[in-house]
């Protein structure tokens, strides 16, 4: 049989091959497209197909076609087994030959066995600088430093997972992130699919720094299958440190301050630039840039070879003119927004539940009995267990316990008594001043607190000065030269609390230094204007300035406009809440009041003089009285049916922090005062479980009842338990969308069964059982003045869809009941359908989404012709069908009373439609029956279309 001739694409029938030929006919489409033959040439060589003088003939070629043409020449000189091993490195090392990935497919290639047993190299600069991004990013990621700069452990030994929640533009909860291979999945939590930006955010402390690290390092060992061949990560906080003059154009600022390729750079970044989607880039802390460089002041740049201000490069990165199409993931604490257009997804990070804590501690604490110990002391003390809620207070707290219990060999015993964020670092602060000092076998050390903070008072009056000038600045990277005019010794960087920048900075190699975290170098600032004697009381108050009412001219004046907003082209603080985003002065704050607490001045008087001690205190104190009492006259209030509703805002959270430092029962009768309202609305305040032991310090003096919404925070089970002392006046308790557990649940029924006040009780969207679910029967059957009862989105069943079904039956008070989303199914809606038969009071039920199907939907309409209360029945996203319609027209022939009827996305056609329409000719009391997203065509609908009241479209 005659041979066919090649195709015009050059194609080689597979009947019989002949890669010389393939060569021949593809000649100049492989010219065109091979642009690295020296990746060829180093595979040829090692597998013995060419010898060194066919390398150097082919490198002497002036140009790279000419290279490629004397290549393909020698290759097809040596016969079939070297052109067809010449296509098989081609297809194995797609990565370095892209181009030609479409034309080894249409072809068809399979080599064969023999070809297959050979050794395939990759010395292409693309994959050796993705291998050296791996190196780099895995040694970084490895390790996490811990205080002292002495010790480093094992990245996977001390990280945990933290609660990841997608969130939408507005912040409302799209349900949890499984995995941070999640961050960069395309396919879900998807606000914008124009925007490239994954925003994740969350209060300092909460992981976020860790999160990126060990992202790294999954990367670096191949264990995140995303397709990225290129992950670049940086600072936010470096770049305040380029100076106004300083220029560089994208690929010095990739390679030269990154990580730079080991040949061939101009080869690997002109792959960049082609494909950006294969890059990702993280720059960690966008609320620390801070820089008085204007960027308005120079022009966009959308050339990745122009050169431009460091800080222009950055802005033009995350705004897509420069790398489109390439990932990046952007950290900040929460309160940072950036324009809609940029954003890809959010994610917020909620830090510990209780099931992360107890995972936490066994992994700090491998030895059983200690660990055993541990747990039972922190189920004992909820208030130390709400502080751990942050993972960095964690770790700290942790460790300062292992240094205790390891250094004076005695039982870990954690303190009985409320805790304060004050105590923890005041606690870490004593542990590392201690371990400065010898250590003997025998004579152990027995220094009191008071004197170990005696003993190293001039370091610590150092690392104050450092810090104060920082938080001056916004700068929380110092030079070497700022550190230097400190005066600052080689023994307090010993201590450990500032630690040498890893990374390369804009001046080379010279280092730079910083504090281990934010918090520490705000808790440092207030230690130093607190001992330090020349610092006035105005000084002292310097940040307190933050708490000015929204809006104050002066208070604008203070600080200038964040950069990050400028940068993404936002409004900046000016004009805006002017707490907001500020954690480092809030911080700094906070532990100027702890510190000149009453509590404290025991401890602080060996390291100030009394009078001033007393003069800053006295300042402090009638600061923070003018303050409270105009903050809390400016809260905006509302008129809702007769209740005056007050509505804090984050500010309103830091204030309750700072009086809870205070520790003092004056400061805390006096906020008590100042709420003149009683409905104290607090959602979407990023509260911690921490903050409820803060928010029952003040409510406890309040001695009115009073309604409380936590809606939208992340209290879990331990935040509930912080807020016990306050249940004896709460009537209305929202905790929707709060990490609370079948424990929470348990402590609000033992709570609420006490007073038995409560009249609406919400806890939609949390990780609720049917074990909780019985306990929340419970409170209904107990508190005869429950009304309204909301528990959508949990994780309710058959069996704790029963339990409450005969709460309702039995009550006579409730009102309103909201399942939607649990998974109740027939046995749950029968049981709702026999407390709907005669009940007297309830006028609306959602029982949507919740697997219910013919059963459960007859039992329902049957139910509802012996029902006379019910005004609004909610179906919506079950399995009904036309036999559930058709009893639904039975039951409204006889019930005039239910007036909205949801039955949205079932299982209707046309038919159960008709038996509906031909029902209302009968009845006059129903308004609505909504059957949007069922089985019905368009034409079928339009046969309804004058019977208003069925909405079928």
């Amino acid at each position: 049989m005659e041979k066919q001739a090649p195709s015009e694409m050059g194609i080689i029938p597979s009947e019989s091959p002949s890669y010389i030929k393939l060569l021949i006919v593809n000649r100049e489409l492989l010219v065109t497209h091979i642009r690295n033959t020296q990746c060829l040439l180093d595979n040829l060589l090692k597998n013995d197909y060419f010898s060194e003088e066919d390398s150097e003939i082919v490198c002497a070629c002036p140009t790279q076609p000419d290279k490629v043409r004397k290549l393909l020449d020698l290759a097809q000189s040596k016969g079939e087994e070297v052109c067809e091993f010449l296509l098989y490195v081609l297809q194995q090392l797609a990565d370095a030959y892209v181009d030609l990935r479409p034309w080894l497919l249409e072809i068809g290639f399979s080599p064969s066995q023999l070809i297959q047993s050979r050794v395939v190299v990759n010395t292409d600069p693309v994959s050796r600088y993705t291998q050296k991004l791996r190196h780099h990013l895995g040694r970084d990621s490895k390790f996490i430093l811990c205080y002292g700069q002495k010790e480093e452990l094992l990245l996977e030994e001390v990280y945990t997972d933290t609660i990841m929640e997608l969130v939408s533009f507005t912040n409302e909860s799209l349900g949890p992130l499984g995995s941070l291979a999640g961050l960069l999945d395309h396919s879900t939590g998807i606000l914008n699919e124009q925007g490239e930006t994954v925003l994740v955010s969350g209060d300092a402390g909460v992981g976020k720094s860790m999160l990126l690290r060990r992202l790294q390092g999954l990367w670096a060992s191949g264990q995140l299958d995303t397709g990225i061949k290129f992950f670049f990560h940086f600072r936010c906080r470096m770049f305040s440190c380029f100076k106004d003059s300083d220029t560089l154009c994208l690929q010095d600022l990739l390679f030269k301050h990154y990580c730079y390729p080991e040949q061939d750079p101009e080869e690997v970044f002109a792959f960049l630039l082609r494909f950006p989607h294969t890059a990702l880039f993280t720059f960690d802390g966008l609320d620390e840039l801070h820089s008085d460089f204007d960027l308005s002041s120079v022009p966009d740049t959308s050339s990745p070879l122009a050169p431009a201000h460091p800080l222009v490069l950055l802005a033009n990165l995350l705004s897509g003119k420069l790398l489109k199409g390439a990932t990046k993931l952007l950290t900040a604490r929460t309160g940072i927004e950036i324009p809609r257009q940029l954003l890809r997804k959010k994610v917020f990070l909620r830090g510990f539940s209780p099931s992360h804590l107890q995972a936490y501690t066994r992994q700090m604490f491998p030895d059983r009995t200690l660990q055993s110990r541990l747990l039972d002391q922190l189920e004992a003390n909820p208030n130390l267990c709400s502080l751990c809620a942050v993972p960095l207070f964690c770790w700290i707290i942790f460790r300062c316990f292992q240094h205790f219990h390891a250094t004076f060999d005695t039982t870990l015993q954690l303190p009985d008594c409320k805790v304060t964020l004050t105590d923890v670092f005041l606690l870490v602060t004593e542990v590392h001043l201690n371990r400065t000092q010898p250590t003997s076998l025998v004579q152990r050390n027995t220094r009191s607190q008071a004197e170990t903070f005696r003993s190293g008072q001039g370091m610590l009056h150092t690392l104050g000065q450092v810090a104060h000038q920082g938080m001056e600045k916004n700068l929380f990277v110092f030079s070497q030269e700022q550190v230097q005019a400190s005066q600052m010794q080689e023994g307090d960087l010993q201590l450990g609390f500032l630690r040498a920048v890893p990374e390369l900075g804009p001046e080379g190699e010279q280092p730079s230094y910083e504090f281990f975290h934010i918090t520490l170098q705000a808790f440092f600032t207030a230690f130093f204007l607190v001992v330090d004697n020349k610092v006035g009381t105005q000084e002292l108050l310097r940040f307190f300035q933050e708490w000015a009412p929204p809006g104050e001219a002066a208070v604008a004046s203070c600080f200038p406009r964040s950069l990050p907003f400028q940068c993404l082209g936002g409004s900046g603080l000016v004009g805006e809440d002017p707490f907001k985003n500020r954690d480092h002065f809030q911080f700094t704050n906070l532990f100027l009041c702890g510190l000149l607490s009453k509590a404290k001045q025991k401890l602080l008087r060996h390291l100030v003089p009394v009078a001033a001690l007393k003069r800053k205190r006295k300042a402090l104190w009638a600061h923070l009285f003018a303050s409270l009492r105009s903050y809390l006259k400016s809260l905006p209030r509302v008129q809702v049916e007769g209740v005056s509703q007050v509505h804090g805002m984050p500010t309103f959270i830091w204030m309750l922090r700072c009086i809870y430092e205070t520790q003092s029962e004056k400061v805390g009768k006096l906020a008590a005062r100042g709420i003149c309202a009683n409905y104290l609305k607090l959602t979407f305040c990023n509260a911690y479980s921490a903050d409820c032991s803060a928010l029952s310090f003040v409510l406890h003096h309040f001695r009115k009842r009073l309604a409380l919404s936590l809606d939208n925070n992340n209290l879990n089970d331990y935040g509930v338990q912080e807020l016990q002392p306050c249940f004896s006046r709460l009537t209305i308790i929202r905790l929707s969308v709060n990490q609370i557990t079948d424990r929470g649940v348990k402590v609000l029924y033992e709570e609420l069964t006490k007073y038995k006040i409560v009249t609406f009780l919400g806890l939609y969207n949390n990780q609720i059982t049917d074990v909780g679910a019985k306990y929340v029967a419970r409170i209904l059957e107990e508190c005869k003045s429950l009304a309204y009862l909301k528990l959508g989105l949990i994780i309710i069943a058959s069996d704790g869809g029963i339990c409450l079904a005969l709460a309702v039956k039995n009550s006579k008070s409730i009102c309103d009941v909201g399942m939607w989303g649990n998974t109740v199914g027939d046995e749950g809606a029968k049981a709702f359908a026999e407390a709907l038969r005669n009940h007297p009071s309830l006028t609306s039920l959602s029982l949507a989404f919740n697997g219910i199907s013919t059963e459960g939907g007859k039992s329902l309409a049957r139910a509802l012709q012996q029902n006379t209360s019910l005004r609004i029945l909610w179906l919506t996203k079950n399995e009904l069908n036309d036999e559930v319609a058709e009893s639904l027209a039975e039951m409204l022939k006889i019930n005039q009373t239910l007036q909205h009827l949801w039955l949205i996305q079932n299982q209707i056609t046309a038919k159960g439609v008709a038996h509906l329409a031909d029902a209302l000719q009968e009845n006059t009391g129903i308004t609505e029956i909504c059957l949007n997203g069922n089985l019905i065509k368009p034409e079928e609908a339009k046969v309804f279309e004058d019977e208003k009241r069925i909405i079928c479209l």
